[in-house]
């Protein structure tokens, strides 16, 4: 098997990051081999009508990854820590992440493209950390830095990190994420109204995947701080105010406030973005040659219209 028909190894492909990823590299003419726990299922069905190949595989069955890899000429790698009673399973997401990297290695896979999160790596060195300020980030950020740092130290002939700002999804209605009352009921956010956001749609993950694994050479090493837009709250209340046809402010709240309002706990990674943000920024891309979607061009697209 050529290099150029080979397959890239898509994990998450039923989700946001890896479902792009897909799409990105089925455009672009490369096979793609998806790894799902379940074939069956609906959503790895839909991944299957996109001319993708289905594997069954766990990310915490190492021995399934490496069968999974072998052939492939790249892996695009995403993990999110699973809910559990407890809150979330950090070390099971490292477990993940290192299984992936170390199957992969043992199949021989050339190529390593993973998505971590803007700022990761980094955030140890921020005002306060040393002083347990931020301590309720600590999980998150480290785990994804655990991941970061066995990447580098694994030896792929290349290796590509994609750290991607703050998701242009999240504001989708449907998310209640930041909409937990509807559209109607305006932005429910910390987020302070001047407060900057790394934006990024997740279809620009997904082509800067594509990229990479179409240039491994160029893109070895590495470490790109992914967006496409980088606004702030006013001025993204009042793109969506053009969109949607609804006046929405940015609104300025406690994280009390915010929970009583419906929001999910929330309130520590919004106050970092107030007090710290992410290093993520457009031109970093553009340098790279990679095609960037703004915000106002994102929710024309994505957002309907309510009035």
């Amino acid at each position: 098997m050529s290099i150029d028909s080979a397959p890239v190894l898509v994990t998450g492909a039923t989700g946001r990051q890896g479902g792009a990823t897909a799409r990105a590299l089925l455009a672009n003419g490369v096979p793609v081999r998806a790894l799902v726990r379940d074939p069956a299922s609906a959503r790895a069905a839909a991944v299957a009508s996109l001319g993708a190949e289905l594997v069954a595989g766990d990310l915490l069955d190492r021995d399934s990854v490496v069968r999974a890899a072998k052939g492939a000429r790249a892996v695009f790698s995403v993990q999110m820590p699973a809910a559990t009673a407890d809150g979330f399973d950090f070390d099971g997401e490292v477990a993940q992440g290192v299984n992936l990297i170390e199957g992969a290695k043992a199949a021989g896979v050339p190529q390593f493209v993973h998505t971590s999160v803007s700022g990761a790596g980094q955030h140890t060195a921020t005002p306060g950390w040393a002083e347990g300020r931020w301590a309720a980030l600590a999980p998150t950020l480290g785990a994804k830095s655990a991941i970061q740092d066995r990447l580098r130290e694994a030896g792929f002939p290349a290796w590509t990190l994609l750290k991607p700002g703050f998701f242009m999804e999240n504001f989708l209605p449907a998310m209640a994420f930041l909409f937990p009352r509807g559209v109607e009921g305006g932005i429910v956010s910390v987020l302070k109204p001047g407060t900057r956001l790394s934006l990024v749609a997740v279809d620009d993950i997904g082509r800067a995947a594509a990229a990479a694994v179409a240039a491994p050479e160029r893109f070895h090493g590495v470490e790109l701080e992914l967006a496409g837009d980088h606004l702030s709250m006013t001025r993204i209340a009042d793109v969506l105010s053009r969109v949607l046809g609804v006046r929405l402010s940015a609104p300025d709240m406690t994280e009390e406030q915010a929970r009583a309002a419906g929001m999910p706990d929330m309130g520590a990674s919004h106050e970092w973005m107030n007090a710290v943000g992410q290093p993520a920024r457009p031109h970093f891309a553009r340098e790279l040659g990679l095609p960037l979607t703004d915000f106002e061009t994102w929710a024309r697209e994505h957002m309907r219209a309510t009035a």
